[in-house]
């Protein structure tokens, strides 16, 4: 089941309920327009972009502090704390939203989702029959009841072959309910590229033309041919203009070459700035934190002020949490400058429960031959 989300950071949660995942657009909140920049909440969101839920409910609970009937902030702190995993306390924040809001069918939407979590799944039901009620043109209500239904069903044909396992029509309609509800399969992870950059080979010299040889002459025969010739006349001086147009061709060709030969190394270390942040990208979706962890350089700078110690067993801890995940980068835009490089691109994070797509920006150092993260930031 899908649960709804403000638009302002761009998230899409599934997976609610096991075996019932959709991937299409969801609906936007009507009062969930973007916050004004640098406001608390904007921060709240730019924090639950970067898996600190934590700190993103700090954030929203010092917003509520100063205004208890923000919406905006009561929908985000009902988010938050779903992704918590505090699903009673989630739930309570939704049901106030239904009661000061019953006009919005999102906090029902929510609300249904945390009751199909629990297996409440009557709740459920009557949780998204309000939100059809509210808006009977709510699509991810609908699809949400539709999913709550195969779910339902699914258990009742289970509790029928444990009764009788030889019901064959059972057992027919549970397969057939498995195929329409299994989850589409995900593309294998494309292994992390080297950071070996190859050098194309140097184009083979074209072959020179030479004129057949001619038949040797005797000596005597060559002296008294040039004897017999008239002398060669003095070469005339070149014309200025000549001259000019032969010396500024040869200019032009010789910074022609020099462009050229600077271009080649920019392309190289383009190349291997992107390897860099491909693999970087891929060692995230294999969870794989040591490898992960390496494409930061020694000096990069840690975001909130926390110790390097601290950082990396957070980040430890959200790289190897269970469940899939899929990291991508897509819009790469690489600036390579020297030994720095600047990669600006649009990140987009796939997990169970958690889908985000937000832009984001690496500083890059190369150090040893290898390019390493000196500092990270949303936005491009």
């Amino acid at each position: 089941m899908r649960r709804s989300s403000p638009a302002c950071y761009s998230i899409l949660v599934t997976t609610m309920v096991t075996t019932m995942v959709v991937l299409s657009a969801v609906s936007i909140p009507a009062f969930a327009q973007n916050p004004p920049a640098g406001s608390v909440v904007a921060e709240a969101q730019a924090l639950m972009q970067q898996g600190q839920q934590s700190q993103a409910l700090e954030k929203v609970d010092r917003a509520l502090a100063a205004n208890p009937r923000d919406r905006q902030a009561r929908f985000l702190k009902g988010v938050i704390l779903t992704e918590l995993n505090k699903l009673d306390e989630a739930a309570a924040v939704f049901v106030k939203l239904t009661q000061d809001a019953p006009e919005l069918p999102e906090p029902y939407n929510n609300l249904a989702v945390i009751y199909a979590q629990q297996k409440q799944y009557d709740k459920a039901k009557a949780a998204l029959e309000m939100a059809i009620r509210t808006n009977p043109s709510y699509a991810v209500a609908h699809e949400n009841l539709g999913d709550l239904y195969a779910k339902m069903a699914r258990e009742a044909y289970d509790k029928a072959l444990q009764t009788d396992s030889s019901n064959a029509n059972a057992q027919a309609k549970l397969n057939l309910l498995r195929e329409l509800t299994a989850a589409p399969a995900k593309p294998p992870v494309p292994a992390a590229p080297t950071r070996q950059v190859t050098i194309a080979a140097a184009p083979a010299p074209a072959p020179v033309r030479s004129e057949p040889p001619k038949p040797a002459q005797p000596v005597q025969a060559a002296i008294a041919s040039s004897a017999a010739k008239p002398p060669a006349p003095a070469i005339a001086p070149a014309a200025p203009a000549a001259v000019a147009a032969t010396s500024a061709q040869a200019q032009s060709s010789k910074s022609a070459a020099s462009s050229s030969a600077a271009a080649a190394p920019a392309e190289e270390g383009k190349s291997a700035v992107r390897s860099a942040v491909l693999a970087w990208a891929s060692a995230w979706s294999n969870k794989n934190a040591r490898e992960y962890l390496s494409y930061y350089a020694k000096d990069f700078q840690v975001p909130d002020r926390k110790s390097r110690k601290d950082w990396e067993e957070e980040r430890t801890q959200r790289v190897t949490k269970p469940g899939n995940i899929k990291v991508s980068v897509a819009e790469l835009e690489i600036h390579v400058n020297g030994d720095h490089a600047t990669a600006r691109f649009k990140q987009h994070y796939d997990s169970a429960n958690f889908n985000s797509a937000s832009g984001k920006t690496l500083e890059l150092t190369q150090r040893n031959g290898h390019w390493q993260i000196v500092q990270e930031r949303i936005g491009r």
